[in-house]
């Protein structure tokens, strides 16, 4: 065997080496923990009024006042049909045979009202979302954890 040859193996088996602690060592430095640099959810919890204007008075007008939008980020539709919005107290909205299309979003109010393409009502007598803290649950057909929203002690900067 020549120097030259020799050489060539060498170099051959570091840069091999290291193509493999490269591709390694990606994968760990990707997921930091940081949400900025992590993909948006499919379908998320994308806004709450847990508070509805005015005086909380018990009208089904308060009561509407307060909803949770859920929005599909992905082009392709998703049927909710199973998954259920729940806030910390156990209150649970079990979601029908609804679709929500690619990037649209529905607003669950907690009222009584005529569930629409855009607007679902949980048909409740009283509040559920509590304006100085709570958390909401987004939950798939399996029970497992889609999204989370909370506010106010747990809320997490």
């Amino acid at each position: 065997m020549t120097f030259a040859s020799s050489t060539r193996r060498i170099a051959a088996t570091v840069l091999a080496a290291g193509a493999v602690v490269a591709a390694v060592a990606v994968p760990a430095s990707a997921d930091d923990g940081d949400r900025r640099h992590q993909q948006r959810p499919q379908v998320e919890i994308s806004r709450v009024q847990a508070d509805s204007p005015g005086r909380d008075d018990g009208s089904n007008r308060s009561l509407n006042g307060e909803w949770v939008e859920i929005t599909n980020n992905s082009r392709h539709g998703v049927n909710l049909k199973g998954w259920t919005l729940k806030d910390e107290d156990g209150n649970r909205y079990r979601f029908k045979d609804i679709r929500l299309g690619g990037r649209d979003t529905i607003r669950i109010h907690t009222g009584h009202g005529r569930d629409s393409r855009t607007d679902l009502f949980q048909d409740r007598d009283d509040y559920v979302w509590d304006n100085r803290s709570d958390t909401a649950t987004l939950r798939d057909d399996r029970g497992r954890v889609v999204d989370t929203a909370s506010w106010g002690r747990h809320h997490r900067h």
